[in-house]
């Protein structure tokens, strides 16, 4: 018997190393081994012999790529390196004469270059792919965690959908032997370290194991499906009558979000990686460069793309950019643009970041398509802010493989600019590649008899009268939260995660609370009890003609409404600067409302803030300080903050900040690598209330860096220039030692 167990795990062990070893070479070499017959025969026994031993089963076997059981939902997943969006640049084909139509582009490697302090930087640059960022977790070289990037701080686990992705490797492979396919082709960009390396300094940062990997590994990439597999896919569901996917990038996404994993595992999913980090510390690297980063992946089992390669300075991004464009409609997979990314570590690393995107990479897009289509009807659709937008409702019709049914026409002015027409033949483009919107009218198609369009005096939700204040462009339905489109989006917007953060208060939820009277105004909230969420269920139920679930299982199934309650109750207490943001007031965004509530230190203040007062906060303009002086001179704003109050909200109250006031006023300061006593956005929140501007690179005028466990490269920077360094315990004894 023993023996015969160790005769089955030799077989399973050598099944294994083939099947992995032709998909590497399908999927990564685009080298096919063995014909699909042998592949599905060898599959058939490895299934067989874990079948008879289910022992010998393990996580980072094919066989798991079949699909497991369904899931009820997905977890959140907090990315430890947030997943950033880039900025966008095009180039505009229709530029008068002396107009660079490339300017974009070439201001963008214009700074890299002042940024830098050198000329025609090298790029790594590669297409857009059309499909969904994902993040893959590996720990001692087997895939442990993959989420989708959500928004770009916290995704969806989808570990089980993307183990049926046959291109995503399961257990890494060792790079030792495979230098071929660890070199990068084109001579003098040829990379051939393959070390774990600093990128400030290039001294060896960590060691690698015998298996040639790091024991922790983040691989980003875009999951997405080849338009051959998705024409096939289609083309087999109308054969069985079943129903077509929309686009590929739909259905990419569409795939991964299933509960169901078999579901996923049907798919023709593909995979390429993009880009690979080392958590916790942001800025430690496995190259000196991001292509030969790349190559060490294709070495360990990930495919790349074919089509990425280097480029020097803005001519060399702009030739690759129009080649890539030639190829488009004829390359396996779609793609909306390319990307420029410096391709040196240390030079990114030295650019850093603005806002919530990097200085060293952006993406070219491509110029947005447009067809021609029927306008069929123009509504009104309402805002949380009372904006009344018209709407075109077009006959159906494919815009950059996406079939578009509505358009924006964003405002009254802008239809009476373009004479959009019930019945007119117009343009439609999806700006970027995403919005669509109607471009022009067709004149000569227009039938007789149509009429101008206006902007209706009612809004259509409520009735309420529509106006338009001086000086405007957006017209506003004047009914508050009595109308019920502004109620649902105030409450919405007011209940989500970075204004009060109410967990599992979603969209349905609110829809049905609105239409049986539970709520009136978002201080409604906070009335709610568990009968009423589940009164609330029921004639949901009824009205939908199913059958509770109370009624399925002979019990009363509470733990949902439970779970709200506390949530609610939970959500009382916030901070200033929250509430601020969730009130929804006109142009006030998460930035806005910090920079507020650090300025006033209390509702009452800002509240009885005049209009000349509030535009010597920073960032704060004329129009927008108008906005908040009539939002809280509004009777029922008062009325429902008053309300909020009285219902147990609250948050810290704290003398004005302003912006010259602080131990560290004037001061910059870097973080880098992990603290364990506080998060990075704490140990930031807390410099930046002390007057610091915390910066996310190191430079001639840092006042001083803190460096927690694992500090990279920001650390050797900051002792070649001399800076002064803190570690975390002087940090939190300067914190402790200036708190309230």
């Amino acid at each position: 018997m023993t023996q015969q167990k160790g005769t089955a795990t030799q077989q399973a062990v050598a099944l294994r190393a083939a099947l992995d070893d032709a998909n590497y070479r399908y999927y990564v070499l685009d080298d096919p081994s063995i014909p699909d017959a042998e592949y599905d025969r060898l599959m058939r026994e490895l299934e067989a012999l874990e079948a008879a031993h289910p022992d010998l089963t393990t996580p980072d076997s094919p066989t798991r790529r079949v699909g497991a059981r369904p899931a009820s939902g997905f977890a959140e997943v907090r990315h430890a390196i947030p997943m950033l969006s880039l900025t966008n640049a095009f180039s505009d084909a229709d530029a008068p004469a002396g107009v660079d139509p490339d300017h974009e582009v070439r201001d963008f490697v214009r700074r890299v270059e002042q940024g830098l302090g050198t000329t025609d930087p090298e790029f790594s640059v590669e297409p857009k792919l059309d499909g969904l960022a994902i993040s893959l977790i590996y720990r001692d070289g087997v895939f442990v965690q993959g989420a989708t990037r959500g928004d770009g701080t916290t995704g969806e686990d989808v570990t089980a959908n993307l183990r049926t992705v046959k291109a995503i490797p399961l257990r890494l492979r060792s790079g030792k032997n495979e230098h071929d396919s660890l070199r990068l082709r084109g001579g003098k960009n040829e990379h051939d370290s393959l070390r774990l390396r600093s990128a400030q300094t290039g001294k060896d940062s960590l060691k690698l194991r015998d298996e040639d990997w790091p024991r922790e590994l983040e691989v980003r990439g875009e999951v997405f499906m080849p338009k051959a597999g998705f024409e096939a896919y289609n083309a087999r569901m109308l054969r069985e009558g079943g129903k077509p996917l929309a686009n590929p990038r739909n259905g990419a996404a569409g795939s991964l979000r299933q509960l169901d994993p078999h579901v996923t595992a049907s798919r023709p999913l593909a995979f390429y990686a993009y880009g690979v980090y080392l958590p916790p510390d942001p800025d430690a690297v496995i190259a000196d460069r991001h292509s030969a980063a790349m190559a060490m992946l294709r070495g360990w089992g990930f495919p790349t793309c074919p089509q990425n390669a280097i480029a020097r300075g803005a001519d060399g991004c702009l030739a690759y950019f129009r080649k890539i464009g030639t190829l488009r409609d004829k390359l396996p997979y779609g793609i909306d643009g390319v990307v420029y990314k410096v391709d040196r570590y240390d030079q990114q690393l030295e650019l850093g970041f603005v806002a919530r995107a990097p200085r060293w990479a952006i993406a070219h897009k491509f110029p947005a398509e447009e067809q021609a289509t029927v306008v069929e009807a123009i509504d009104i659709q309402i805002g949380r802010t009372g904006a009344a937008t018209p709407v075109a409702r077009l006959k159906p019709v494919q815009v950059a493989g996406v079939t578009v049914t509505n358009a924006t026409l964003h405002n009254a002015d802008q239809v009476a600019r373009l004479d959009v027409r019930v019945g007119d033949s117009v343009i439609v483009r999806r700006a970027g590649d995403v919005i669509p919107e109607v471009v022009r009218v067709i004149p000569e198609r227009r039938p007789p008899h149509t009429r101008p369009w206006k902007m209706p005096a009612h809004c259509p939700v409520c009735g309420s009268a529509i106006e338009r204040e001086e000086g405007e462009a957006a017209a506003r339905c004047t009914g508050g939260l009595v109308c019920a489109a502004q109620r649902r989006e105030a409450i919405r917007h007011f209940a989500s995660r970075r204004a009060m953060d109410i967990d599992g208060l979603g969209e349905r939820y609110i829809e049905d609370l609105i239409e049986f009277g539970y709520v009136h105004s978002i201080a409604d909230l906070y009335k709610l009890t568990l009968e009423d969420f589940l009164a609330m269920k029921r004639r949901a139920d009824e009205r939908d003609g199913s059958t509770p679930e109370t009624v399925k299982s002979g019990k009363i199934a509470t733990k949902w409404a439970e779970n709200l309650v506390a949530a609610i109750d939970a959500s009382k207490d916030s901070s200033l600067e929250r509430f601020l943001f969730a009130l929804g007031i006109p142009d006030v965004g998460e930035a806005t409302a910090k920079t507020l509530a650090r300025h006033f230190g209390s509702l009452d203040a800002l509240m009885q803030a005049s209009a000349n007062e509030l535009t010597e906060v920073p960032d704060v303009g004329q129009i927008m300080a108008a906005h908040i002086t009539v939002f809280f001179a509004e009777k029922r704003n008062r009325d429902a903050i008053a309300a909020l109050h009285k219902a147990g909200v609250h948050w810290p109250e704290s003398a004005p900040q302003r912006q010259a006031e602080g131990p560290l006023a004037g001061q910059t300061v870097v973080l880098t690598g992990g603290l364990s006593s506080l998060s990075r956005d704490e140990a930031k929140d807390k410099l930046e209330a002390l007057g610091a501007k915390v910066s996310g690179s190191v430079s001639k005028k840092t006042s001083f860096v803190v460096a927690g466990e694992a500090a990279g490269s920001k650390l050797d920077k900051a002792q070649a220039l001399g800076i002064e360094i803190w570690d975390e315990q002087r940090l939190l004894a300067f914190l402790g030692s200036h708190a309230d």
